[in-house]
């Protein structure tokens, strides 16, 4: 502004109470030493803050004003000045909706400043007040010509976007959606959104409408974690420029829709999956990441190492026969077949999988998705692959006898079948096959093995310390009175977002059919006739080897109490039930196993 030495800009604060008189004339003599603007003094010796002299300014100008951050500068726009004029006319453009471009000035009220941006870039010009300091700040970022525009994004929040007039701001949301979706300020915070959820390791984002603001929960190693919000007024333009992305009806907003989109962040292939729900406040938005990354891990890196890794290579390494990976939704047992196949793929063999939905697009595979609107399912699907000469072929999930059938047909004809199961154990997994009505000589001679899993948080190494737990705990581990033992958990950190965790490691339980146990599953009569077999050959179940993590420091012993909740109800109900009622015990647990598949 040209306020000088202290006139009508300090008058104005004066009268407005936002200053004191002693404040002003210590402020005016720091001026008059080095020539600078008054409002730069106030603000950098903390006699006034940016927001209130923005505020003050916007009124006495009767322009909006705004204090840049990023995400409300769309890159590509504010490159349309070239940086030398940028400079001399002290101005950014920011965002540009139609023909219309939002630039900050330091002085806004400049006909000739405004009428010369409109010549050089051809727009109707909509100039709002922005401090000269603040936007010299932002001219260096993003018209350097070397500007990484992401590395400028991790920290937007409700709080550092913000547009001091309140009136305008609230005026502008009522625009139709459609305009506003082509505002870059929406843009650029769904693309932080994503970009952020990826850079944590999320596998979902949560976009929920509230009666205050736009609420967006992370799902971050199987928890959900509230971490972003939207500025007030911006849930319809978000939501339907999410929807815009997943090749959505964006004028839809009564029904669920489904979408997905393609992405590359930092370098890596992302598959998005869309899902929009209707609710009283406005509709819920859910984005599933997935992560090709995710796909391309080592057998280790799953957490699968020493004798359980040569069991693990045997299992998969057989031409012919089932592999079956058992647990909740959830558990991960998707994305282990997932990493299984890219290990498999190569140019000699053809592989085939069928799923619902098609999980993560991966090259060289054949992939097929079920729709049973047509009556594409899962068996008829799997009796057509038999004729594309498979060598591999992937099964999202065994659901019924038909499938069940099909699948053992197809291991004992010359195929590799991978399919996962909900059993709470690897045993379990005959039983359930054999209550589906599947042949227990059959199931004998077509699987190879079945591996039970589940997932637990891992202790985050920046906050790593000691502890001693509960003695609850220490009983159900069966670790009682054992004071010498030392135990590890995370105190929580910036890095872990407070929680203690930071990434997950697989817990497996892995039941490989040998010769030796091949007669025992002709006739088994319930789920602990296999359980004393295989424990003779070193099995052992989820539980000891989740106990192997917490020894090891991997992670804590309530975080593997609680994720193999359900494998030590199988031990207390087979302790309590009756000889001879084990497989009707089983069948009612397995039989109330949550569908679906998961990543």
């Amino acid at each position: 502004m040209r306020i000088r030495r202290g006139g009508k800009l300090g008058e104005m604060l004066l009268a407005e109470g936002l200053l004191s008189e002693q404040d002003l004339l210590r402020a005016l003599e720091v001026q008059s030493k080095d020539n600078r603007r008054l409002g730069e003094v106030l603000i950098e010796k903390n006699f006034l803050s940016a927001t209130a002299l923005l505020s003050a300014l916007s009124r006495h100008l009767n322009v909006k004003a705004v204090h840049l951050r990023h995400g409300l500068i769309d890159p590509h726009v504010a490159q349309m000045l070239e940086q030398d004029e940028a400079k001399r006319l002290k101005a950014l453009p920011l965002f540009r909706v139609g023909d219309r471009l939002t630039v900050a000035m330091a002085e806004p009220q400049s006909l000739p400043t405004i009428d010369r941006l409109a010549a050089l870039t051809g727009c109707e010009i909509n100039p709002v007040l922005a401090l000269e300091s603040n936007i010299a700040e932002y001219q260096a970022k993003y018209l350097s010509g070397q500007v990484d525009v992401d590395s400028f994004l991790v920290n937007l929040t409700e709080s550092n976007v913000e547009v001091v007039d309140r009136e305008a701001a609230e005026a502008e949301h009522t625009h139709e959606l459609g305009r506003m979706v082509e505002g870059s300020p929406i843009i650029n915070f769904v693309n932080l959104a994503i970009l952020t959820a990826i850079r944590d390791g999320a596998s979902d984002i949560h976009i929920e409408p509230t009666k205050l603001a736009t609420r967006i929960r992370y799902r971050i190693d199987g928890k959900l974690r509230d971490l972003m919000k939207a500025p007030p007024g911006m849930h319809g333009a978000v939501v339907s420029r999410v929807k815009v992305i997943g090749k959505m009806d964006i004028a839809e907003r009564r029904l669920p829709q489904e979408g997905r989109v393609h992405v590359v962040a930092e370098g890596r292939d992302i598959d998005l999956r869309v899902s929009s729900m209707p609710s009283i406040l406005g509709e819920k938005v859910v984005i599933r990441i997935l992560d090709k990354q995710n796909l391309r891990v080592t057998l280790e890196e799953l957490g699968i190492s020493g004798e359980q890794l040569e069991r693990f290579r045997r299992v998969f390494g057989r031409p012919h026969g089932i592999v079956l990976v058992t647990g909740p939704t959830g558990s991960g047992k998707t994305t282990t077949l997932y990493s299984v196949l890219d290990l498999l793929s190569s140019t000699e063999k053809n592989i085939v999988t069928i799923e619902d939905p098609v999980e993560y697009q991966l090259d060289g595979i054949t992939q097929i998705q079920v729709n049973d609107a047509i009556e594409l399912t899962f068996a008829r699907s799997l009796r057509s692959i038999l004729r594309q000469d498979p060598d591999v072929i992937m099964v999202g999930e065994i659901r019924d006898q038909d499938t069940a059938r099909v699948a053992v047909h197809a291991a004992l004809t010359g195929h590799l079948v991978l399919s996962t199961l909900h059993t709470n154990n690897a045993p379990g997994a005959f039983v359930r096959l054999s209550d589906m009505g599947v042949e227990r000589f059959l199931l004998a001679s077509a699987i190879n093995g079945v591996i039970a899993q589940r997932l637990a948080r891992k202790i985050c190494p920046h906050c790593r310390t000691s502890y001693y737990p509960p003695d609850s705990a220490l009983a159900d581990a069966g670790w009682l009175g054992q004071r010498t033992r030392v135990f590890y958990k995370g105190e929580g950190c910036n890095v872990c977002h407070d929680s203690g965790y930071r990434g997950r490691v697989g817990i497996f339980e892995i039941l490989e059919v040998t010769d030796q146990l091949r007669p025992t599953l002709h006739e088994f009569h319930d789920e602990e006739e296999i359980k004393r077999v295989i424990r003779s050959q070193g099995w052992r179940p989820l539980r000891d080897e989740g106990l192997g993590l917490v020894e090891r420091g991997i992670s804590t012993l309530e975080e593997v109490l609680r994720v193999t909740h359900a494998e030590t109800e199988d031990r207390t109900r087979a302790e309590k039930t009756p000889p001879g009622d084990e497989r009707r015990a089983d069948a009612a647990n397995t039989a109330s196993a949550p569908e679906g598949s998961e990543a």
